[in-house]
């Protein structure tokens, strides 16, 4: 019998009140740097609630100009779909973005860190970044998918 080849697997609980609260486990292989603002893994058990593509409409389907101000709302927007769905943020196990500017996103990293901290709170999931040359609304410059997983 041959040993497997690759990093060890190694299961790190969340924080004491996320694990009670949403029973999620965060995957990070043994020996691999831990990342920052995500998760490389989770893992949960449970009702899925998902989201489609979710732009930064307000109530009157206004969509702001700028940026930063389209990720508050896209991110207000999801977590109010989640909670439709009877999730919270800390039940987030998946987030995917796709921006038109992957600079703009990284110039902008420290201010949408303390946007998404506001709405999300310090529960960070598994997340993906991609850049598209548009999204279906022309003015939109940000579009994100949320998974989440509500404990049984």
């Amino acid at each position: 019998m041959s040993t497997p080849k690759g990093p060890t697997l190694a299961v790190f609980p969340v924080a004491k009140s996320e694990t009670s609260a949403a029973g999620l486990q965060i995957l990070q292989p043994s020996g691999w740097p831990a990342p920052r603002g995500y998760a490389n893994g989770i893992a949960a058990d449970g009702r899925l609630v998902v989201t489609g593509g979710v732009i930064g409409w307000d109530n009157q389907g206004h969509l702001p100009a700028d940026f930063v101000a389209q990720v508050r709302q896209t991110l207000s927007n999801i977590s109010a779909i989640l909670a439709e769905g009877g999730a919270r943020p800390e039940h987030l196990v998946r987030l995917t973005w796709y921006v038109v500017d992957v600079e703009e996103y990284l110039a902008s990293l420290k201010t949408l860190g303390r946007i998404y901290r506001d709405i999300f709170g310090a529960h960070y999931p598994a997340m993906a970044l991609v850049q598209v040359v548009r999204l279906v609304e022309k003015a939109a410059l940000v579009e994100i998918e949320a998974t989440a997983v509500v404990p049984r």
